[in-house]
């Protein structure tokens, strides 16, 4: 996994080739993420709009607002309501994982179908590496839980 700041806009890539959809995450978690950490750069406190952040960011106001509703239900973030209200952090950066985010946005990760419940796949049976993927799904979602907000922040100089 790649993770780093180009200008104000952090980037994941769990592979770097550019062409491929292999483990791609989502838009939707990609702006949950910019948002939490832009959040977090704003400092204790501060409420913050979703046209300001948008603005800043540079993604969709509508897109990133449905983002921000994920991620007010799951308590990462807080809405403020009234003539300056907005958003700021539910909970502080060191106390919120990338994992967090990414349940909060899409809920639990599956990197194939057979890692679901009720797996309806045709080969099942005689699958050789399903319990390798079922572990690389493990350990990502470990590294994703290990990663905080804080700790991104302060990786890339932003802290």
């Amino acid at each position: 996994m790649i993770v780093g700041f180009s200008g104000n806009r952090l980037k994941l890539i769990l592979f770097s080739n550019p062409t491929s959809t292999m483990l791609q995450v989502s838009r939707k978690f990609e702006y949950g993420l910019h948002a939490v950490t832009y959040l977090a750069l704003q400092g204790p406190g501060r409420v913050v709009t979703v046209k300001e952040m948008a603005l800043e960011i540079g993604f969709s106001q509508v897109f990133l607002a449905k983002a921000m509703q994920n991620l007010k239900k799951a308590g990462i973030a807080r809405s403020v309501q009234g003539v300056k209200g907005g958003y700021m952090l539910g909970r502080p950066p060191d106390k919120i994982t990338v994992a967090d985010i990414g349940l909060a946005i899409e809920g639990e990760p599956h990197l194939m179908r057979c890692s679901q419940e009720n797996c309806q796949c045709e080969i099942e049976a005689n699958c050789h590496h399903k319990g390798y993927m079922i572990n690389l799904q493990l350990r990502i979602h470990d590294l994703l839980g290990e990663t905080t907000i804080d700790v991104l922040l302060e990786r890339f100089g932003k802290r």
